[in-house]
């Protein structure tokens, strides 16, 4: 029998009030072991409440999630031995030295051999010369690799990111996102990683999610995107989906089936005839690279 999947989510939906629209509605996906996949939208599409109910911090209104084949409702700790994240907008306590602060880490995750691990984790991500300095005096750059270094203390078999190189200069980001890409390759750990740098979703990412007001809106990898939206880079898809811009190309239907139209846009115009925008919305800008666009496959529906 082959392996549960790294996460099964399910109808997940978040409420935090009646008299609101959910922070996050009827989300569904299925992510395979060893991949890498993007979590992406604007500020309020639903990301970080998302992260929050796949890390068993918050509870979900309804819907279901299971990581690496265990309910996280009714068997959470078990999933979450096997998890971590990592984020430079949670700071590690500052008067704890590096090598304090990974050692309770380690000790919450029950790791053997602790200390072994912690030198091993200093010499893979450079902290060794950091050890016994204490968190609050580090740079941007440093916490990063220490929040990282946390992040990998169990041997993770899932991985979830939050921004990961943010605020990092190019050189210490691209030294990052390698060592993201080197450790997927040699362990299999699944990542899901939540990013507004386009360039970092591009190289890591084998698909994104692409998330607004709290639903999956589309999906594919990033080639797909770019070919379906017509456009040479990652953030000129963000910025079409996040201005409700019709795609050029409509997610590839069943075999027999016509394309459904995406969330909240009509159905698509006969063959031969342009779609009209949204009332009160202009036109997009004309798109670069359609004869690329045309040769690709389309990608996947967002089924989530």
């Amino acid at each position: 029998m082959p392996p549960a999947p790294a996460l099964r989510v399910e109808a997940l939906t978040k409420r935090y009030r009646e008299d609101r629209p959910p922070a996050v509605d009827g989300l569904d996906f299925v992510m395979p072991r060893g991949a890498t996949w993007g979590l992406l939208g604007g500020n309020g599409a639903g990301k970080t409440t998302t992260i929050g109910m796949l890390l068993g911090l918050l509870v979900p209104t309804s819907g279901r999630i299971e990581a690496l084949g265990h309910d996280m409702a009714t068997d959470r700790f078990a999933a979450l031995a096997r998890m971590n994240f990592s984020s430079p907008y949670v700071a590690l306590p500052h008067r704890l030295s590096v090598a304090e602060n990974l050692r309770v880490y380690a000790h919450l995750y029950g790791v053997k051999q602790a200390e072994r691990r912690i030198v091993e984790l200093a010499e893979q991500l450079h902290l060794t010369d950091l050890l016994k300095r204490p968190a609050g005096e580090l740079s941007a750059g440093q916490k990063t690799r220490v929040a990282l270094a946390k992040a990998l203390v169990n041997r993770p078999d899932l991985l979830l990111l939050d921004e990961p190189t943010a605020s990092l200069d190019p050189d210490t980001g691209d030294w990052v996102r390698s060592w993201l890409e080197r450790y997927r390759a040699e362990t299999g750990c699944a990542i899901l990683l939540a990013s507004h740098n386009m360039a970092e979703v591009e190289r890591l990412c084998d698909q994104v999610l692409m998330l607004k007001a709290g639903r999956a809106v589309d999906r594919g990898s990033p080639a797909e995107l770019l070919a379906r939206y017509g456009r040479d880079d990652m953030e000129e898809v963000f910025l079409d989906i996040a201005r409700d811009r019709r795609p050029l190309l409509a997610p590839a239907p069943p075999p027999g089936d016509a394309a459904p139209p995406l969330p909240g846009e009509a159905a698509a115009p006969p063959p031969g005839q342009a779609a009209a925008p949204p009332p009160g919305q202009a036109a997009a800008p004309p798109r670069q690279g359609l004869a690329g666009a045309g040769a690709g496959t389309g990608g996947r529906d967002a089924s989530a």
